[in-house]
């Protein structure tokens, strides 16, 4: 085949999950739920968070950010996947699958180093509790926020530019529910090594640093815990912790599992599969962890909710 660049007219195709006719609805229904769920949960975060002045405090306007970008992370996806089973089509057009490629990108980025700054301050919280609110000031939780959207952002338009650089083939079907930036690197005809560079860099830099980032804190954090004589001041401190490990370790392992699973598996139909559990699965739970195993927002949301 000839490769030949591709213009604003041309498609991909996204085969989905599956091609057999009688799971369409079966997945049409399912994913809406899980969809639905995923908006209504955080959506409650953000609005109990919001509506408490007790929860206006650094652990709990990172929490709300969390959930925000969880309801931006699902909804670049999951819509698209919904309307093209809808139709009965599985096209996006080129700049579509960009734009999705883009956001998928920015999302995914901030949800990680949010986790980070999350841990950062929990570290804070049970290492210098003293300090701890002229530390965890709003002006600095602002600019954590902020950064964390900038460097996502400039990740996303550097993978999304490189591959404007691309020449593509006339088989243009990826065995994907969503533009995916691995997927899409694969359709090429032209060199791709660039791309292969800058997306295993990125992926290193701004997945492992975060990731080191979180260990760091927690090594921290176990060492100044190790420290209380009580039991009880140790159990405080470590259920303080113990939603956002458990949210960690979901984002974590899952995003890690698709991508590890993929190198030893040359089914990328398998692989779309799982990258339901990072996608999907992961800012679906996330209110349900945060809400079941803590009090305040549970009070907070009954309060909210008993209006």
């Amino acid at each position: 085949m000839e490769p030949g660049n591709v213009t604003q007219s041309s498609e991909f195709l996204l085969l989905g999950l599956s091609e057999e006719p009688e799971l369409q609805p079966l997945l049409f229904g399912l994913f809406l739920f899980m969809y639905l769920i995923t908006v209504l949960g955080n959506l409650l975060i953000i609005l109990a968070v919001s509506s408490d002045s007790h929860l206006h405090t650094p652990m709990y306007f990172f929490l709300s950010n969390l959930s925000l970008v969880d309801i931006c992370f699902i909804s670049t996806t999951i819509p698209k996947m919904l309307l093209n089973i809808q139709t009965e089509s599985k096209a996006i057009t080129y700049a579509g699958c960009l734009t999705q490629m883009y956001f998928f990108l920015l999302f995914a980025g901030v949800d990680d180093f949010i986790l980070t700054v999350m841990a950062y301050d929990r570290y804070v919280a049970i290492c210098h509790p003293l300090h701890y609110t002229v530390i965890m000031n709003s002006q600095l939780c602002g600019l954590f926020v902020l950064v964390s959207w900038i460097m996502s952002a400039v990740n996303s338009l550097l993978q999304c530019l490189m591959v404007l650089d691309l020449s593509f083939c006339s088989d243009l079907e990826m065995p994907h529910f969503f533009c995916e930036l691995k997927q899409v690197v694969q359709l090429a005809c032209s060199d791709t090594f660039p791309n292969d560079i800058v997306m295993y860099f990125s992926a290193g830099l701004l997945g492992g640093g975060p990731l080191a980032g979180i260990l760091y804190s927690y090594s921290k954090i176990v060492s100044s815990v190790r420290a209380i004589p009580s039991a009880q001041g140790k159990y405080k401190a470590f259920s303080t912790c113990a939603s956002h490990l458990s949210v960690v370790f979901l984002f974590y392992v899952t995003g890690l599992g698709v991508y590890l699973g993929s190198v030893g598996t040359h089914s990328s139909q398998s692989s779309a599969t799982a990258s339901v559990m990072y996608t999907v699965v992961t800012p679906m739970l996330n209110p349900f962890i945060y809400s079941l195993r803590n009090k305040d927002i549970k009070r907070a949301l009954e309060r909210f909710l008993g209006r």
